[in-house]
């Protein structure tokens, strides 16, 4: 079982490392590119975080931390976007739905009230975690993506 923990300034070997064992198919469908590498800019964006308006979740196993998965959202206001990663061994195993639970969570408590995804619609897997998180859903199409509202009550 994964633990969860909020990333820290000095986890960026770590999202590196995750990085790079991605399949090009998944970097896509986080970046919405074809994102080859990770920059200084990129890390340091991923990794220092507020954890208030800007919240980043990890799911990480073994003594070593490896990352398996994370999650995050960045607040303006009432509403957060909110995004997904997984390592690839490890879809399908409900980290993207324990993310957002947790990230929910800790929004309300920020005073979100709501979260939108931006996803394309190939990616049936994310938009899957969206549909069973038990939160209300709104969907709409905007510019070649769907675009997911989570009331967080």
């Amino acid at each position: 079982m994964a633990t969860l923990r909020a990333i820290r300034a000095d986890d960026k070997a770590r999202v590196l490392a995750a990085f790079r064992a991605l399949a090009a198919q998944s970097i896509y469908t986080r970046f919405f590119s074809m994102k080859r590498e990770l920059g200084a800019e990129d890390l340091r964006r991923l990794t220092e975080v507020d954890q208030v308006r800007d919240v980043a979740l990890v799911a990480v196993q073994g003594d070593e931390e490896t990352f398996i998965g994370g999650g995050r959202y960045m607040a303006s206001g009432a509403g957060a976007e909110v995004a997904f990663t997984v390592a690839e061994d490890y879809k399908k195993l409900g980290i993207a739905s324990r993310l957002l639970r947790h990230l929910a969570g800790i929004a309300r408590g920020n005073g979100v009230a709501r979260f939108e995804a931006f996803v394309l619609p190939e990616n049936a897997a994310m938009l899957g975690v969206f549909e069973r998180s038990g939160l209300p859903m709104r969907t709409r199409r905007e510019s070649g993506q769907v675009v997911v509202t989570l009331e967080l009550g």
